[in-house]
């Protein structure tokens, strides 16, 4: 492995980096390595501290400590009751370096190598003489350093005179493994820049940190390579709309002047700062007024985030941070929180500023402070929350208009005719039996309440309403793309690179199998090795039981829905064998809530499976990137989710009722039970509750329940299993007050934004996809989100981890599934419509069939004629009061009455009927469908006021740059001019000297020549 050195000069705190190439040391030298330079021991005063760190540390570090030290956003606060606070929870010993990331680990000591009496476990070799600091500096020359690590393997080898030797036990050589790792990695770090703070290992088992700070050369070395855009000493105006709509934003502007959050704003709002990415070599560009806080929070965890991953060891050929975690030589790496979130003290950071004005439940009525949340975040998160609230923004008119649509049914009720002669005692249509022997003939008029609830659903609104939500579809999705771009240009994603992932730990693991099994099949060269890669044939087998797993999953769901059927079924006959009246005249009322309710807890335990399921295929497949893992899952896991969810509501929808047959000649499921059949008023009201018990119920107990008492459960559970492992000793090193590092890792891990959009996902699934017989699902969906945003808020704010952020120009995959269900609601619709509700029946009578041009007789017009005396024998109502008084009993079909030549065959209105509701079908799908695209079409994806900045932005960044170009070739110029004027008078001089000096010689010669010639004529 080849060791990391930067390109530049470190400071002096770096021992092996500043001058000659250090030597590599041995394995066994890391245990003496660690204890001498990267502990520091925890009882030391803050001076003593001050005054040993401050002496090897980097001139950047020794420069003034403002206010803006734990973030640049709240440079208005108080520069005392900041350093104060940032100092104790965010800080090295010092109380100057930062600390930007943690490591934490447990530890265990094997107490077997030392007698009693023996004293501390610790190494000892050298450690009394020298000064331990906490970047990797000591008081010792740079020779005796070396010189002791190099002899530090051949100490370990030869052991210590004194205590006795013993067999280490298979849990102490893993133990002793993990910690080589754990000081071979720290050391590779260290060499990479970095500067380490580690506690002291104080009792024979525990949990340990290592916390880690970014030198003002580290940051820079990598801000340049990962190309991160900072501001620049340039502003510019943002140019705004005139007219009436600037009229109209400032009218906005006031009237929710309430509803803003009270945070800060940094700098103007019409002003921006221009942004470049940042160069060492371009330094003088940028606006650095500090270099503690010229990079943020969440761009300094970022940078040592990716050093991080890059940084690998020697033993088993760990690649990064992800291995070790996944191989327990750590338990966590994360970023620290900006300290407490709540509490009485004045003191402010952006987590309590988040806290206060966006996760509690009492600021619901307020927007997000979207910029607020990206830089505490990262742009990752601040999308999924933008994209949040748009939703739900989205959901406010869609909500009012399905609030009228059932007004409208509200209204309507009492002239609906057709429900009017349902109703109607007078017209006595006999029903047929709705089950063989125990079930007597009934009256349509005994229906009467489930066809005036249908009506609230089922009217001419609910076509309008299917249009409009299509439409509405459509303009959410293209308002999205308008707002990511608005969001894009503010938050310099413009012109966002996509970065070069770094291979998973599970695919490094499995390349390197393959290549040790390679080296002993065939002898390869080590450039053929370096190039090799997973094929298509090693992932053959993952790809395979993906396949089948996910075939044998979304059977199993089928089959869950098929056991609810036959529960109805069966329950619904032997609830018609009741004596009681009162549940014979309720069978259908109770076994449809009880079937509803079983479905959803079949579907709540199926949706934790799944999702379980999902990830285990997914890691199967050994996908090569974070980016291609979490791409797969989402798939896998929304194909599963989508099925289990909505497979009971797409069987009443378009299956229920459709296979029943007929009197005389019903089709029987185990040879003894009916299919079930739709109420007398249609499927329509049993869709409608289905839908809303399955949304209500995985909204409140899936998304909120769950969401609020799974992590808490988590949460304690660790605590729990932290207390049990760790041995309760006294530790008189440790502090009372916990440190952040202690109150982040007690936090639950951040497992990423899969399934916050997955529940929203789903959500909008059942507000589009069935929303013609639910036109009440966007009011719940509103409901639900107002408390979702601030449940989400306060998880991520209170009993999260903070996340590493993550930069990201859109939102991926899940907007292409939002545009899939948005057109698959359109052609879903359209089939509610045509084939579950009796809009089209209705529709053909009043124009077709109709004497008058009224709904007059459309229920006998629907209702078709059965001979009782043709029923098959056992099949008769027994003991019926009715049965002399009973000819011809009524069903509902379009079909040939007894005493017709085809009788019960499918008359002619059946097949006009059909043909009309696939007319309706193709027509409605490709009206929606054109309106669609007319929206899409009229709205432009980039809005024009961001298309004119992002183009002047380029031209001002060219004019910056030749402006500073120029400033600096004037400068060189001026230069060059003042070496030529002091190079010319120096010429000058010279000349002038040199001439002086000439003439001197000739004055000298000839009063030589003279005396020479007196002396010669004398």
């Amino acid at each position: 492995m080849e060791t990391y050195v930067p390109d530049f000069p470190l400071a002096s705190s770096h021992p092996a980096l500043n001058g000659q190439k250090t030597a590599k040391p041995a394995r066994g030298s890391f245990s003496a390595y660690n204890s001498k330079y990267l502990t520091v021991p925890q009882n030391r005063t803050s001076s003593h501290s001050s005054r040993i760190n401050g002496a090897f540390e980097a001139p950047s570090c020794t420069e003034s400590f403002g206010s803006s030290i734990i973030n640049n956003y709240l440079d208005g606060m108080q520069e005392g009751t900041m350093h104060k606070v940032s100092s104790s929870i965010m800080h090295f010993k010092d109380s100057k370096r930062k600390v930007d990331y943690v490591l934490a680990y447990h530890y265990r000591k094997h107490l077997s190598q030392h007698p009693p009496g023996a004293g501390s476990t610790e190494p000892t070799c050298g450690s009394n003489s020298l000064a331990p600091v906490s970047n990797g500096g000591s008081r010792k020359g740079h020779a005796e350093l070396q010189q002791q690590r190099q002899d530090g393997g051949q100490r370990a080898l030869q052991g210590r005179p004194g205590p006795e030797v013993i067999d280490l036990s298979p849990l102490d050589t893993q133990e002793e493994e993990k910690q080589l790792q754990r000081e071979e990695y720290e050391h590779n770090l260290m060499e990479a820049g970095l500067e380490i703070e580690k506690d002291p290992e104080n009792k024979s088992q525990g949990l340990s940190f290592v916390r880690i700070h970014a030198p003002w050369q580290v940051l820079s070395r990598e801000a340049e390579l990962l190309k991160i855009k900072m501001p620049t000493k340039k502003m510019y105006e943002i140019t705004e709309e005139g007219g009436i709509l600037k009229k109209l934003n400032e009218i906005w502007c006031k009237l929710t002047e309430p509803l803003q959050p009270q945070v800060p704003q940094q700098g103007s709002i019409n002003m921006k700062n221009l942004s470049y990415p940042f160069s060492r070599e371009k330094i003088y560009l940028y606006n650095i007024k500090d270099k503690d806080t010229f990079f943020d929070n969440a761009t300094r965890s970022r940078i040592v985030r990716e050093i991080l991953k890059r940084t690998s060891t020697k033993a088993r050929n760990n690649m990064g941070i992800g291995t070790l975690i996944a191989n327990n030589v750590y338990d966590a790496a994360y970023p620290l929180h900006d300290g407490e979130y709540e509490g009485q003290n004045d003191d402010m950071n952006e987590r309590k500023l988040l806290y206060r004005e966006w996760a509690r439940y009492g600021v619901f009525y307020k927007f997000q402070p979207i910029d607020l949340i990206r830089k505490y975040f990262g742009e990752k998160i601040g999308l999924y929350f933008a994209w949040l609230g748009l939703y739900t923004e989205f959901l406010i008119p869609s909500s009012v208009v399905g609030i009228i649509v059932f007004l409208y049914g509200c209204i309507t009720i009492e002239s609906d005719i057709p429900s009017k002669e349902m109703c109607d005692q007078s017209n006595a249509f006999t029903m047929c039996p709705l089950c063989d022997k125990f079930c007597d003939y009934w009256n349509l008029s005994s229906a009467c309440t489930t066809a005036r609830a249908s009506h609230l659903f089922d009217n001419p609104a609910t076509v309008f309403f299917s249009i409009f939500m299509a439409l509405w579809a459509t303009m959410f999705l293209e308002q999205w793309k308008r707002l990511q771009m608005r969001l894009s240009y503010f938050w310099d994603l413009t012109g966002l690179e996509e970065e070069e992932e770094h291979p998973r730990p599970e695919y490094e693991t499995k390349l390197l199998q393959k290549k040790l099994k390679n080296k002993n099949i065939t002898s390869e060269s080590s450039n053929e090795d370096e190039k090799e890669k997973l094929t298509w044939s090693d992932r053959m087998p993952g790809y395979a039981a993906n396949f089948g797993l996910i075939l044998f999953m979304i059977m199993l769901t089928f089959s869950a829905v098929f056991g609810v059927i036959v529960y109805r079924i069966t329950t619904a006959a032997a609830l018609s064998f009741s004596t009681n009246v009162t549940t014979r005249s309720n069978v259908r009322v109770t076994v449809t809530a009880t079937a509803v309710i079983i479905n959803l807890v079949v579907i709540l335990i199926l949706d934790e499976i799944y999702g379980a399921v999902a990830k285990w295929l997914t890691e199967i497949e050994i996908p090569k990137t974070e980016k291609t893992f979490e791409e797969r899952l989402i798939l896998k896991a929304f194909l599963l989710k989508f099925v289990n969810s909505y497979a009971s509501i797409f069987y009443v929808a378009f299956f229920k009722g459709r296979f029943v047959g007929r009197p005389g000649r019903y089709v029987y499921m185990f040879d003894g039970y009916r299919m079930e059949e739709c109420a007398p008023g249609g499927c329509l009201m049993e869709l409608c509750i289905q839908l809303s018990i399955i949304m209500l119920g995985k909204q409140l107990i899936q998304n909120n329940l769950f969401e609020i008492g799974i992590p808490k459960l988590k949460k304690l559970f660790r605590k729990l299993k932290d207390e049990r492992t760790e041995p309760k000793e006294t530790d008189t090193n440790q502090s009372k007050d916990p440190q952040q590092w202690d109150l982040d890792y007690i936090l639950e891990p951040f497992t990423g934004l899969t399934p916050e959009y997955m529940e929203m996902i789903i959500q909008f699934g059942f507000v589009t996809l069935f929303v013609a017989s639910f036109p009440l699902a966007p009011l719940f969906a509103l409901l639900n989100n107002i408390i979702e945003v601030r449940l989400d808020a306060k998880k991520f704010v209170t009993e999260l981890r903070r996340p590493d952020t993550v930069r990201a120009k859109d939102i991926g995959i899940w907007y292409n599934i939002l545009s899939g269900i948005g057109k698959l609601s359109v052609i879903i619709n359209a089939f509610v419509i045509a084939v579950t509700s009796d809009f089209i029946p209705r529709l053909m009578y009043q124009y077709a069939y109709s004497q008058n041009g009224t709904m007059h007789g459309f229920i006998n017009h629907t209702l078709s004629y059965f001979n009782v005396s043709h029923l098959k024998a056992g099949t008769q109502p027994e003991n019926s009061p009715f049965a002399q008084d009973v000819s011809f009993c009524r069903f509902k079909d379009y079909r040939e009455p007894p005493w017709s030549q085809n009788q019960y065959e499918f008359s002619k209105q059946y097949w006009a009927v059909l043909s009309a509701r696939l007319a309706f079908v193709i027509l409605f799908q490709n009206l929606v469908m054109f309106l669609s695209v007319l929206v899409d079409w009229m709205i432009p994806d980039i809005p024009k006021d961001i298309s004119e900045q992002i183009k002047k932005e380029k031209s001002v960044l060219v004019d910056f740059f030749l402006k500073e170009e120029h400033e600096k070739l004037k400068l060189i110029e001026s230069f060059i001019e003042h070496d030529k004027e002091k190079h010319k008078n120096e010429t000058k001089g010279k000349r002038i000297r040199a001439a002086s000096f000439g003439q001197f010689n000739r004055s000298q010669k000839g009063s030589f020549n003279s005396f020479s010639s007196q002396h010669t004529e004398v």
